[in-house]
């Protein structure tokens, strides 16, 4: 049988001015100024890929049929180093970024990944705090890693698990990894002292829908957060078809069949995920039970607060998920004169300034095609 053919744009070889050009473009921007989109919104969060290669071949994200023995993987001198990375991250929080996610790829099996999370964590944001600095992983190598991103000051983590069933979630992966390995991942990083600890699942349905409920037991009452993600048209080679979407409301509405649950007013604005808390039996909001959390981009759009930005492995940034194409910060960085920090903060500004995705809101109001209509950068090359 032949492999299917999908194209999968390769923004890695986009065309960028020169950073002589850049610096004269941005010369002029006033980092004293709020830093807001063209639709008024801050930015806030920062998500940063430390590598384009996961161990999983998961097929909403990296499947084989794409990501096979053949695929060129960026090039060491190409990825950007720890130290680069730390002063864009320095240079995001001049204009106001509070949170900043590691992500990948799986982040894990970048080598000494420790290394960068501690010299993050000594970065402050405009008014002297710690940044909420958490990681995204597949936990295959939590288990080994936990204790030392808590000592170099991980705040928080976030594991990526689709299925409760094992032969589920080893389909799902395309690697046979089992899911007992990942919940003794999940059982260190809480034995090491990660206090906020979140599972997303992605529910596809024909595929997991019968892990909703599951999944939801497990984590009840654990301290453990779980968050379902609507299968999302990220990218170009995941084949995206909307029947493949389980929307939220249907995903809520069973697991009220089982639990009592009572919707939670959002932590910060822009937040992605709306919550709910599990009820008592005495129809009280009980902590203790915890809670669950929908990531609905599909049916309910949340660009009109979206305060995010992903930074590529190679230094692109890209002011969206669905995003077609990024820009080249690592050049400019590289060949910066004053050691990076303020050129890379105007170059921030200079781009965020001139935004204007809403990608998803748009798709929802039927203003663009759902799907892969456009040859979008694919999630592995930028984070979720």
């Amino acid at each position: 049988m032949n492999k299917p053919v999908i194209p999968v744009i390769d923004v890695r070889q986009r065309p960028a001015p020169t950073s002589q050009e850049l610096l004269e473009t941005i010369k002029n921007i006033d980092l004293s100024k709020p830093t807001l989109d063209t639709l008024g919104r801050p930015l806030r969060d920062l998500r940063i890929s430390v590598t384009d290669r996961c161990n999983f071949r998961c097929s909403y994200c990296m499947p084989k049929s794409v990501f096979d023995r053949d695929y060129a993987y960026l090039p060491q001198k190409e990825l950007l180093r720890f130290e680069e990375i730390t002063t864009i991250a320095a240079a995001a929080t001049q204009l106001g970024v509070k949170k900043i996610r590691i992500t990948g790829g799986e982040p894990l099996l970048r080598k000494n990944v420790e290394i960068l999370i501690a010299q993050l964590s000594e970065l402050r944001t405009l008014d002297g705090k710690p940044l909420d600095l958490t990681l995204t992983t597949n936990a295959s190598l939590l288990k080994k890693k936990a204790q030392s991103l808590k000592d170099a000051g991980l705040k928080r983590l976030t594991i990526s698990l689709d299925a409760m069933d094992d032969a589920i979630f080893r389909q799902m992966n395309d690697m046979d990894f089992p899911v007992a390995d990942v919940l003794d991942g999940i059982a260190m990083a809480s034995q090491v002292g990660f206090e906020d600890i979140k599972v997303n699942m992605v529910v596809k349905r024909g595929t997991n829908e019968d892990q909703i409920l599951p999944m939801a037991a497990h984590f009840r009452g654990t301290g453990v957060s779980l968050r379902f993600i609507e299968y999302m048209d990220v990218g170009a080679s995941n084949g995206w078809r909307m029947d493949e979407v389980l929307p939220t409301a249907d995903v809520l509405s069973l697991l009220q069949s089982r639990w009592p649950l009572q919707a939670l007013p959002p932590k910060s604005v822009g937040e992605t995920a709306t919550r709910y808390g599990y009820l008592n039996a005495q129809g009280a909001l009980d902590p203790q039970l915890g809670e669950v959390g929908f990531i609905s981009s599909v049916t309910q759009a949340f660009c009109q607060d979206c305060n995010r930005a992903r930074l590529s492995t190679d230094g692109r940034l890209f002011n969206c998920l669905f995003a077609t194409e990024g820009a080249n910060v690592r050049d400019l960085l590289r060949g910066a004169p004053d050691g990076g920090v303020d050129t890379v903060a105007q170059y921030l500004a200079y781009l965020w300034q001139q935004r204007t995705d809403q990608y998803s809101a748009l798709r929802q109001a039927g203003m663009v095609p759902a799907g892969n209509a456009e040859r979008r950068v694919e999630m592995s090359f930028i984070g979720g």
